[in-house]
């Protein structure tokens, strides 16, 4: 029966009805069959299933690989190690690289010492031993090269830049030999461990600009410009009131005495001895400012002493001289008297009358 039913699906198939064989149809019907035919070869001859090579296992060169297209491409590299879908794909004679994640390092070729963990860590790099761990991490580096990037979408907006440290951080398109810590509004407070109570020398003290940016205060006169000397500006601080204060609980619990001045009236006297916060509130109060200023003040009642003490030196010299000259006088005085006194006749007495 089953012999019986193929011979029949066989005489049916090959039957030259032209209303049950398609093939004895027009041409147009018959070109259409074949074009799609040819399109259902090509679609599955690229797609993403039929080129898919999944690697796995210790290759050649000391490399370690373990994804689809992990891989794929490589050469002579050595020293690689790739886990995840593409992870180093692309990656021809690299060595030491080491990439985990979905595309990590994907478009690295010759790149080296590179270290990629997550998905899209480093997807489109060509350079040379950056490291990013965190989704995205490095995502847009091309060419740059000694980057580290560490969380979510770390380094993200880098793109050329070398020797760049981001942790928590976006990072700003196009610079190099920058450390960011964190994003802006995210973190309100920093804390940092083995600084306090730590004992150096030669240090300087450290500031933080309205950009967030930490540094040391330049004095050099290759960073400033129209110099002149300060006069009366410095007289403003005549007009402050040092105070003496505690923080809030919520600041200092123990309630430590404190000294200083109260920002809100040191703007009243000079804005520019205030710095604002963000909205334009002050909040502290430049003290190295007030100290340079403190330091024209005395110099110039140091100038008025000075002057003083010079004047008066100049006066004791004339005393000085003065007496000299009174003492000189007095001394012709008591000579010319004495000689009066000797060219006088002697007196006479006269005999009392019996």
């Amino acid at each position: 029966m089953k012999t019986t039913a193929m011979k029949n699906h066989t005489l049916q198939t090959n039957s030259t009805d032209p209303v049950r064989n398609p093939f004895n149809r027009s041409p147009w019907w018959r070109t259409f069959l074949v074009l799609a035919t040819a399109f259902a070869v090509a679609c599955f001859a690229f797609s993403p299933s039929a080129r898919a090579v999944c690697q796995e296992g210790c290759v050649n060169n000391e490399n370690t690989v373990l994804g689809e297209d992990a891989l794929l491409s490589l050469t002579t590299g050595t020293e690689n190690v790739a886990l995840g879908y593409d992870a180093l794909q692309n990656t021809t004679t690299g060595l030491n690289n080491t990439a985990t994640g979905h595309s990590s390092l994907a478009s690295n070729t010759v790149g080296f010492n590179n270290t990629a963990h997550g998905w899209h860590a480093l997807i489109i790099t060509t350079g040379n031993q950056n490291t990013g761990v965190g989704c995205d991490a490095l995502v847009n580096n091309t060419t740059g090269s000694n980057n580290i990037a560490v969380g979510f979408r770390a380094g993200v907006n880098l793109t050329n830049g070398s020797n760049n440290i981001d942790i928590g951080s976006n990072g700003v398109v196009g610079e190099s030999n920058t450390i960011r810590i964190g994003n802006t509004g995210a973190q309100s407070a920093t804390f940092v461990a083995g600084v306090r109570g730590v004992a150096i020398a030669a240090a300087q003290p450290v500031g933080v600009n309205t950009a967030g940016q930490l540094g040391v205060r330049a004095s050099s006169a290759r960073f400033k410009e129209a110099i002149s000397s300060m006069d009366k500006a410095s007289e403003a601080i005549l007009a402050l009131r040092p105070v003496s204060f505690r923080y809030q609980k919520s600041l200092d619990p123990k309630g430590v005495p404190q000294f200083g001045l109260v920002a809100e009236e040191v703007a009243k006297v000079n804005p520019d001895l205030v710095v604002p916060d963000e909205e334009g509130k002050p909040f502290s109060v430049r003290y190295e400012e007030v100290s340079v200023m403190l330091l024209n003040e005395f110099l110039k009642e140091h100038r008025t002493v000075q002057e003083l003490k010079s004047a008066a030196a100049k006066q004791e010299a004339t005393i000085t001289r003065q007496q000299k000259q009174i003492e000189a006088l007095t001394a012709v005085l008591q000579k010319v008297s004495a000689q009066v006194e000797m060219s006088r006749p002697a007196p006479q007495r006269v005999a009392d009358s019996q």
